[in-house]
């Protein structure tokens, strides 16, 4: 072999070697991105396995409900939209009314704007312009899911006072998403869910956060129908929740839904106290459900408006609710309730300490304990002098030396405690006087004003009962809160119509002695039963409500007199 061709040889050599050394350097990169991607899926997974923190509502709903929907993987998100309002009247319809008086005489009538050019179509024929009452949008997004909300500032998110939702299901996950949303927003005072597929696993979720919703005044819930066996709208009437306001028009509410709904307004043990208005219209109450509600009736003195119409209630039905607006006898259980109470009324009368003419008497008693105490007392009294007199001289002038020091001492004392004193009635005189002056610089908040003050309920059962020695039973006066009782559009006839009249009258007896429980029945709404417009007992009936409006002018003869 040549020395030319014996460096080519090291050459090759060289770089075979450093070829392999090359191979086994990517070998191990490889084997590293491989080790560092399945570490990373492997961290992935962990992620993925690891339950999510909870997440804290801050009372932007648009934002709080976008985020809670991104955790539950849901595909589409409804969208959060202003609630639509009719468009405001254009600058010249706004021109139309009449002119304030002095200020347009000096001002130059400006010319009328010319019309605009009518529209064309094709043909060269004139078109009729679009209508300015709606806004066109795109084909189906009318019916697609949507949030509507009422806001007081329609810039800020966090004032959202009325939400609506409208034809679509809301779910038990959707629910829940609400049941996070809605307690943190502090203006909600409505919703309002028409036809959206409640069943009553979504209602008991929804009446779980009610009473969390600190200002929720108005439930509307008109045209979900539950299942007959799983009617729970009851769990809505309750007094842990503000709600004041609830409508059920239209949910094919049963007689034993009623019957639950009685029980929530009120029995002998318990009744409600925030719930104002209650409508119960287009469902499926007969006289059976009537008379439960009237049972509710009878112990409720909230309840200012009730309405039941287009259902299927008789004569049955209203009389129950007349007898419980006039007057009823009570059960055995209402009994017992009202004798329970009455004891526990006056058992702290019992359990008072005796008055002062009784202490002092019992000082004297020779058997008393407080006798003997005093016997010990004067005892001790009468050997003090005696150990005085054993005493010598020298240890009088000692105690009278000490005597003063402490009597010095102790003015020292009372004269640090009373600066002391008035150092810390200052301080809270100028507490109180910030606070009063806070008090008068605070503004009240639109809830503090809407608050009215709500007298103290009474309990039905405390009220004078008469024993009827015909029936051997006690009567009570019935409810007088009830202002409004719509019944239109049921099967009531004469008969029923007569025992409102007595109801109605009995109130207005009873309501000459007593204002304070009420006022009695103010309107009562028959339309379209089963009596004739010219009835005669009607006409009483509807002459009655008429003397309780509030703007009621009796008629006045041909000389001028009032009747």
């Amino acid at each position: 072999m040549s020395s030319g061709e014996k460096p080519n040889m090291m050459w090759t050599k060289l770089g075979i070697a450093a070829r392999i050394k090359m191979g086994r350097k990517g070998d191990k990169n490889l084997s590293k991105d491989k080790n560092q991607s399945s570490s990373s899926q492997d961290a992935q997974d962990e992620d993925s396995n690891k339950t999510p923190e909870p997440y804290n509502c801050t009372g932007l709903f648009q934002s709080d409900f976008a985020e809670l929907c991104h955790r539950q993987d849901m595909t589409f998100v409804p969208p959060i939209v202003p609630r639509p309002r009719p468009p405001a009247p254009s600058p010249s319809q706004a021109g139309e009314g009449k002119p304030e008086k002095g200020r347009d005489k000096n001002k130059q009538v400006s010319a009328p704007e010319p019309d605009p050019e009518p529209l064309l179509d094709e043909d060269g024929e004139p078109m009729e312009p679009p209508p300015k009452t709606y806004t066109v949008k795109d084909k189906f997004e009318y019916f697609k899911p949507s949030i509507q909300v009422e806001m007081d500032n329609p810039d800020k998110m966090d004032t959202v006072t009325e939400i609506y939702i409208r034809g679509w299901k809301v779910d038990e996950c959707m629910m829940n998403i609400f049941k996070q949303c809605w307690p943190a927003m502090e203006r909600l005072h409505t919703i309002n869910l028409w036809q959206v597929g409640l069943t009553g696993e979504t209602v008991a979720i929804l009446a779980s956060f009610m009473p969390l919703c600190m200002n929720l005044k108005n439930l509307i819930l008109d045209g979900n129908c539950i299942q007959e066996g799983e009617e729970n709208w009851h769990l809505l009437v309750d007094d842990d929740s503000s709600v004041q306001l609830l409508s059920l028009q239209h949910c094919a509410v049963s007689d034993a839904a009623a019957e639950d709904i009685g029980k929530a307004l009120g029995t002998a043990k318990r009744f409600n106290t925030k719930l104002l208005s209650l409508n119960l219209a287009g469902n499926r109450i007969t006289d059976v459900g009537a008379e439960h509600l009237a049972g509710g009736l009878r112990m409720n003195r909230t309840l200012l408006s009730l309405s039941l119409a287009n259902n299927h209630i008789g004569d049955k039905g209203v009389k129950k609710i007349a007898e419980a607006l006039s007057r009823f006898p009570l059960t055995h259980e209402e009994v017992v309730e009202r004798r329970r109470l009455i004891s526990e009324k006056g058992s702290p009368e019992r359990n008072k300490s005796p008055p002062p003419s009784r202490r002092a008497d019992s000082k004297d008693r020779p058997g008393s304990v407080r006798s003997s105490s005093h016997t010990d007392k004067d005892k001790s009294k009468r050997d003090k002098p005696s150990a005085k007199k054993n005493k010598d001289p020298k240890a009088k002038e000692e105690d009278k030396k000490g005597g003063t020091k402490k009597e010095k001492d102790d003015k020292g004392g009372t004269k640090k405690e009373a600066r002391g004193a008035r150092a810390s009635i200052a301080a809270d005189a100028g507490k109180s006087v910030g606070k009063t002056k806070d008090k008068k610089n605070k503004k009240p908040t639109p809830q503090e004003q809407e608050q009215p003050d709500v007298p103290e309920v009474i309990n039905p059962l405390m009220e004078v009962a008469d024993y009827m020695s015909e029936l051997k039973t006690l009567m009570v006066a019935g409810n007088r809160v009830l202002l409004n009782l719509n019944l239109s559009r049921n099967q009531i006839t004469e008969e029923g119509v007569m025992e409102l009249i007595k109801a109605a009258q009995y109130q207005k007896t009873l309501l000459m002695d007593n204002k304070i429980n009420g006022t009695g029945l103010m309107r009562i709404c028959l339309h379209k039963n089963k009596v004739s417009a010219d009835c005669e007992e009607l006409k009483k009936l509807n002459d009655m409500m008429a003397a309780k409006h509030p703007f009621y002018k009796p008629p006045s003869t041909p000389d001028g007199e009032a009747v």
